[in-house]
């Protein structure tokens, strides 16, 4: 019997969690799958649903936090600024964002539940988990296709217009809402992305490789290393504030620093990447831990079921749509399609803020959580076994 003081120490946890992310791994290898969904399947039978094993505490929250923002920090370093503020990619984001928000209403009002309600599962259906898509694609190395420059594009954007779907949807309920709240938190989010990303790729870029020059990076080689990781975590802490998703700002910094290149000190994005390894396997398996089953009925699994695939057919078809009336084929327009389906933490936060407040019940909140599970899992599935079968490896086929 292991006493519980060992059970509920830092150490004890971070050995089973990341026991379980290597678990993740050998199922993953054994399905031919991704590693994210072998994470997510192990993170599902340990956690409440099955075993019961770990459950959704404090700690895994803050470290799967972590896990997310440093994955995106590295995705970042993959994209330029310009990959990011193109007009094309906000067009993607906004049909991106309506298209499901009216899908997951109108499935909400068909399945009888009042209109506050509604409101919040059709915000739900509004966000993209960014990290889901951009690890796969990493995984694949098909971050440099033009199809995985639209999907980080708009889903950054997608971010940034889930935040004012959030905020409207709370105003409403409460009966606060104004048209200048919601520009405010528009502009907030828009000077953010601007002032920052600007800031980033024309003070914090340069400064890094004049400090990568001095004499303390000479002597202390990690110098920079810990320097771009306080930075990370400083643009992501201004994202929080705002309003915006924390990740967006990880990804800003790591796009920021795309061109960075250091002759005297450690290469921080190698350091970044091993961070990476470590905490975002933890964040995969944390999705999986998130639900549980139990919380379920017979009316609550149909109405999940109905909604998972309404999730997927409209970002389907508002992202692909537009891209491909914006000039890509039909093949890339579909990996954006998909590629903007998974929901993962997004929705699962969306969904804990309409049930803290009262306004969407326990039926309501498992049903939005598995749609999130669903939709997380698909793409990877969908990506590996039909977009880019025949460019894996023999060996990851």
């Amino acid at each position: 019997m292991i006493p519980e003081g060992v059970m509920s120490s830092i150490e004890f946890q971070m050995s089973l969690l990341l026991f379980v992310a290597l678990a993740g791994y050998l199922l993953a290898s054994r399905i031919n799958q991704s590693a994210v969904i072998g994470e997510i399947l192990v993170g599902l039978i340990v956690g409440p649903s099955v075993l019961g094993l770990v459950t959704y505490t404090d700690f895994v929250s803050s470290i799967a936090h972590l896990g997310a923002i440093i994955l995106l920090f590295v995705i970042g370093f993959e994209f330029n600024i310009r990959d990011i503020f193109n007009l094309k990619y906000g067009i993607i984001a906004v049909f991106g964002v309506i298209i499901p928000w009216i899908g997951g209403y109108a499935t909400s009002l068909l399945f009888g539940f009042d209109m506050q309600s509604a409101f919040f599962v059709g915000t739900a259906l509004t966000a993209t988990s960014i990290a889901i898509t951009a690890n796969v694609l990493r995984e694949i190395n098909q971050l440099q296709s033009d199809a995985a420059k639209a999907i980080i594009g708009a889903a950054v954007i997608d971010d940034v217009l889930s935040l004012m779907a959030l905020a409207i949807t709370e105003d409403m309920v409460s009966g606060t809402f104004t048209p200048e709240g919601i520009l405010i938190v528009f502009l907030k989010a828009i000077g953010f992305m601007v002032i920052f990303g600007l800031l980033g790729v024309s003070v914090i870029s340069r400064a890094l490789i004049k400090l990568d020059h001095s004499s303390i990076a000479e002597k202390y080689p990690e110098f920079i290393f810990i320097t771009a990781m306080m930075i990370a975590f400083f643009y992501a802490m201004v994202a929080d504030l705002v309003g915006l998703s924390g990740i967006v700002g990880a990804f800003l910094a790591g796009v920021s620093m795309e061109s960075v290149g250091l002759r005297h000190s450690r290469d921080f994005k190698e350091g970044a990447e091993y961070l990476q390894i470590i905490f975002a396997s933890i964040f995969f398996v944390s999705l999986g831990v998130l639900v549980d089953i139990h919380a379920l009925t017979f009316e609550g699994v149909i109405f999940m079921l109905v909604l998972s695939i309404i999730a997927i057919l409209t970002k389907v078809i508002g992202c692909a749509l537009p891209s491909k009336l914006l000039g890509m084929d039909t093949r890339d327009s579909l990996i954006v399609g998909f590629g903007m389906s998974p929901r993962g933490e997004v929705a699962m936060i969306v969904a804990l803020i309409g049930l803290t407040a009262g306004t969407i019940g326990q039926d309501i909140y498992a049903g939005i959580v598995f749609m999130s599970l669903l939709t997380t899992i698909s793409t990877p599935i969908i990506y590996r076994n039909w977009f880019y079968r025949k460019s894996l490896p023999a060996y990851q086929v």
